[in-house]
This record gives structure tokens, sequence and C-alpha cells, in this order.
């Protein structure tokens, strides 16, 4: 279940820091769109990035979402990615997205095919 804090921030027009892991181990950040459901952190990317090919190989994420108006309130989200959605749902889920954060429907061309990425939550705070 996602908590009231971290449902609040992941529902807003705020960015999210998603964490994860290289295959050598080291982490690797991307700023992202972010959504939730009541259960998963979502985040939507497309099949060939280096992202997707890390969870892939490892699940693990960290996901750190601030407030736009006021950085010093965050949530952070640790967990594992359990599920992937591709086909018109994903591009449902970044068209939403889209709109949430431009306006307008998703402009850049899609390079391979857009995935979402169904985070479960292993440990939240927010502040």
């Amino acid at each position: 279940m996602i908590e009231d804090g971290v449902r609040e921030l992941a529902k807003g027009k705020n960015f999210a820091a998603l964490t994860t892991l290289m295959p050598g181990g080291q982490p690797q950040t991307h700023v992202m769109w972010v959504d939730c459901d009541d259960e998963h952190i979502l985040i939507n990317t497309e099949v060939h990035r280096r992202k997707f090919k890390n969870v892939e190989a490892d699940p693990r994420v960290t996901v750190a979402i601030w407030n736009a108006e006021n950085p010093y309130s965050f949530a952070e989200v640790r967990g594992r990615v359990v599920e992937t959605v591709t086909g018109p749902d994903a591009l449902a889920s970044i068209n939403a997205l889209s709109n949430k954060y431009t306006g307008g429907d998703y402009a850049p061309e899609i390079q391979s095919e857009r995935v979402v990425l169904k985070i479960s939550p292993e440990r939240q705070i927010s502040r």
C-alpha cells in the first residue's frame, strides 16, 4: 500500500529520481515523471533504455520524489520492480503523464516500446 504522503507527492506535478543498479553494481539515477496506484509507484520508460535493462537484471530500485514548490518536502521509496506493462496501457500511461506535466500528449518520438515499471515498496518515508 502506498502511504498517504508518498501518494500525494507521486500524484502531484512533482519530479522523481529513479535509482537503478548497473551490471557492475554502480547506482544510476535519472530524473523522471512519476505516478502511483494504490500499491505501486509507477515509472514509464522505454525498453531499450539502460534503466529498463538494469531492472530486468536487478529489480531493486529507489525512488525519491520532491515537492516542486518545496524541495524540503520529499518522499523516498525503496522497493522492487514487480511487474512491467507494455502495449496500449503503457502508451496511455505516458500520455497521461505528459498531460500531467506538460498539458499535452507525449510528443517525442518513441524509439522502441514504452513500458511501465510497477514498483512495490519495501520502505517508504515522507516529510
